[in-house]
């Protein structure tokens, strides 16, 4: 559920700041697709288009 992949998720983002400190850049990259996969997870979970992300980024960026 819900909690589970949010879980996921925090523990992919610290993996991809630590991989971003110390690791390659592959590595890096690597950490940062698996942060994006869980993220995608968690948003369709949610009920949350990644078109309604777009449109926040894109209001953010006036």
């Amino acid at each position: 559920g819900v909690p589970k992949i949010s879980q996921k998720v925090g523990e992919e983002a610290i993996e991809t700041v630590v991989a971003a400190n110390v690791e390659g850049p592959e590595r890096l990259a690597s950490e940062a697709a698996d942060l994006l996969f869980h993220l995608l997870v968690l948003l369709e979970a949610r009920g949350v288009p990644l078109d309604a992300v777009w449109k926040e980024l894109t209001r953010r960026s006036r």
